[in-house]
């Protein structure tokens, strides 16, 4: 976990020198808000508002090796951009445009990790509703366990309110439907 931490820290660091607007999301996310599990990489929003993919997919291998060879062509076909610190650890950079992922990166909140080292994560709404979207079996675990943890703590109109329009779009409104579903269950226990 330490040299996961200290490459986000790198990370942080370095889009914060580059004005990069981003936040962390994923597996770290999940440390802050839910129960930890282990994770291997770290997932990251870097928001270039779709007319700035190149330039900061430019920007980013300047300051970090790719995973692949065909690393910026793969991140201007699938938004996602691989690559790795000096330590060999996965760095997966989602290359956000949506109005959405540029309010998770807005709404995001520093939390220590270690003494003197705080990163920037989505909050445990945010992160309810991206892991809803993506909608892995892994996910939903995921996310019963953070509502679990945060209990009352959470938003649920503004998590209701953001997940709709992003199900609706993808034609999955069932998505909305089966987190009510959870929360109902995971209240009575």
């Amino acid at each position: 976990m330490k040299k996961l931490v200290a490459t986000a820290a790198a990370f942080q660091a370095f889009c914060d020198a580059n004005r990069l607007p981003f936040c962390f999301i994923g597996g770290l996310a999940l440390q802050a808000h839910g129960e930890p599990r282990v994770t291997l990489d770290v997932d990251v929003s870097v928001y270039t508002g779709f007319e700035r993919d190149g330039a900061t997919i430019s920007l980013l291998l300047s300051g970090f090796a790719p995973r692949r060879a065909d690393a910026a062509e793969f991140a201007q076909l699938n938004r996602v951009l691989l690559l790795k610190s000096s330590e060999e650890i996965g760095i997966d950079v989602a290359l956000a445009g949506l109005t959405y992922e540029k309010q998770v990166i807005d709404r995001a909140r520093l939390v220590e990790y270690a003494p003197e080292t705080s990163l920037r994560v989505c909050t445990a709404e945010d992160l309810i509703v991206l892991k809803a979207f993506a909608g892995r079996r892994r996910d939903w675990a995921d996310i019963e366990s953070i509502i679990a943890r945060q209990r009352d703590a959470l938003d649920w109109p503004y998590i209701e309110s953001a997940l709709e329009p992003l199900a609706v779009a993808t034609d999955r409104p069932e998505l909305v439907d089966a987190l009510r579903t959870l929360r109902r269950e995971i209240a009575s226990e």
